[in-house]
């Protein structure tokens, strides 16, 4: 099975969606208001994709000064292939799209917590939001 990886920018909404419900990622994204959906991939810096067979399997979409922060938004793994390197080749290519001089970012799904370290990434102790209004 080969995991074919590209920057694919113009990725559609309903593709985004798809693989997020396949992911689990979509129980905390609006999946159903197409148009913030649509805005979230637009607006996006860096959409990194991961298909099989044409299939999208995982995407990742990051935000990025391209010199010194990266903030990935998102990272979903379609969980028929979770377990098998995706999310974390998808994580390195977009931190290498994105500047290896940059800090990468990320906030972890409650599910998705021990996984971080895992791959290598150091928890920080300093998060601070303003909820969605």
């Amino acid at each position: 099975m080969l995991v074919q990886y590209q920057l694919e920018p113009a990725l559609t909404v309903a593709e985004f969606i798809d693989v997020l419900v396949r992911s689990t990622l979509a129980e905390r994204r609006p999946v159903h208001d197409a148009d913030t959906m649509q805005k979230m991939l637009t607006n996006a810096d860096v959409i990194l994709t991961a298909r099989i067979d044409g299939l999208l399997v995982g995407v990742s979409r990051a935000i990025t000064d391209f010199s010194y922060c990266t903030y990935l938004s998102d990272l979903a793994v379609d969980m028929k292939h979770q377990g098998q390197g995706i999310g974390r080749e998808l994580i390195r290519r977009t931190h290498e799209a994105a500047g290896l001089g940059t800090t990468l970012i990320l906030l972890s799904a409650p599910k998705a917590q021990t996984y971080y370290p895992h791959i290598g990434m150091t928890k920080h102790e300093s998060c601070w939001i303003i909820p969605r209004g």
